[in-house]
C-alpha cells in the first residue's frame, strides 16, 4: 500500500501559514485545524518550511514570554523531508523513525502539495490493514472462504 492509499480515505487538505505570520497566529491556527503541524508557504504552492507543535515548544524554551511575538520563519524547520502518492507505507514509517519526524508533505511530480501524512494516519492504516489481515485468517480458520 502506498501514501496515495491514505490520502484517498483522509483527503488532500493541507494546513497552511505565512513565513512572516506570528507564532501566536500559527499556535491558533493549529488549535483551529486541530493539526500538530503546519506547511509554511509563502507562494501558496512553495514549501518553505515546516512548524510543529515540537518548534514552538523549543522557540518558548528559547526565548520565553516573547515567543509569541516572533514570526513563523524563526521557528519552522526550513529542511523538510517530504514523501510522494506512490511512496509505500513501510518507506514512510522508516523515515519518520529514522528522522524522528510526525508530519511529511506529500508532493506530487511536479512539486505541488498533494497533502500531509501524519504518523496518526500511518498508525490509523497499518492497524485497518492488520484488522483486515485479522479478519481474514478468522474467516479461512473457520472454513467461511
Amino acid at each position: 500500500m502506498n501514501v496515495q492509499s491514505i490520502l484517498s480515505v483522509k483527503g488532500n487538505a493541507v494546513a497552511t501559514i505565512a513565513s512572516t505570520a506570528t507564532l501566536s497566529d500559527a499556535v491558533s491556527s493549529l488549535r483551529d485545524h486541530g493539526v500538530g503541524a503546519l506547511v509554511v508557504c509563502d507562494d501558496g504552492k512553495t514549501i518553505a518550511g515546516i512548524l510543529s507543535e515540537r518548534d514552538v515548544v523549543r522557540s518558548i524554551a528559547t526565548h520565553g514570554d516573547d515567543t509569541l511575538h516572533l514570526m513563523v520563519e524563526s521557528a519552522m524547520s526550513s529542511n523538510v523531508i517530504t514523501c510522494q502518492p506512490a511512496d509505500t507505507i513501510d518507506v514512510l514509517m522508516k523515515a519518520m523513525t529514522d528522522r524522528r519526524i510526525r508530519h511529511l508533505p506529500v508532493l506530487e511530480a511536479d512539486g505541488s502539495m498533494a497533502g500531509v501524512i501524519s504518523i496518526g494516519d500511518v498508525v490509523k492504516y497499518r492497524l485497518g490493514e492488520l484488522e483486515s489481515e485479522n479478519n481474514q485468517l478468522h474467516d479461512y480458520i473457520e472454513g467461511r472462504v
